[in-house]
């Protein structure tokens, strides 16, 4: 059965993107990097204390997770409350991932977990991440989900809310004939 899409006689393989084709080899680098450093610190330093660092990255990234969370969470209440939208750039998100890095066993992921929770490295992973949205957002190509998003982002509305009630009140009057006109059947 066809579906009347034209076919091509050579069907070639879809080519993996980059992401795709080096995250697994990254993250294994990664894991056998963090497990390396964590035995030559249990070497050094004991491994008491290995445990008692890993516990402490624990307690740590949920405190900051959670106190995110809850500036977060006042933050758009607050703006809801002005009837806004809420600001840009609290840094809440970054800060939520520092946590989740210091909450992740391991010395690699808790350094790069201290460093999210500094306000000028939290700049500049901002500044860099919307650039790099920006350029993908320009390269997309119409039709896609890309296009859809930056066609959202510039045709928004301000966002201006004009508090109101609509009154309505189709009885007809006496002696008033219903001015609609009949439906069709």
């Amino acid at each position: 059965m066809t579906t009347g899409a034209p076919t091509s006689s050579s069907t070639a393989p879809a080519r993996r993107s980059r992401l795709r084709r080096y995250l697994p080899l990254g993250l294994a680098a990664w894991l056998v990097l963090e497990i390396w450093l964590l035995t030559l610190v249990a070497g050094a330093a004991g491994g008491l204390t290995v445990f008692l660092l890993l516990v402490a990255g624990v307690v740590a990234g949920s405190v900051v997770i959670k106190r995110a969370g809850r500036r977060a969470f006042q933050s758009l209440n607050e703006a809801v409350q002005r009837g806004g939208s809420p600001e840009r750039g609290g840094g809440n998100g970054l800060m939520m991932l520092g946590g989740l890095l210091l909450i992740i066993p391991g010395m690699i992921s808790d350094a790069m977990g201290l460093l999210l929770l500094l306000p000028p490295v939290q700049k500049a992973v901002s500044r860099w991440t919307e650039s790099a949205l920006e350029r993908r957002l320009r390269r997309a190509a119409p039709g896609s989900l890309g296009d859809v998003f930056q066609q959202a982002r510039i045709h928004r509305p301000d966002g201006k809310v004009v508090q109101g009630e609509v009154v309505r009140d189709d009885r007809p009057g006496p002696g008033e004939q219903d001015r609609r006109p009949p439906l069709a059947r």
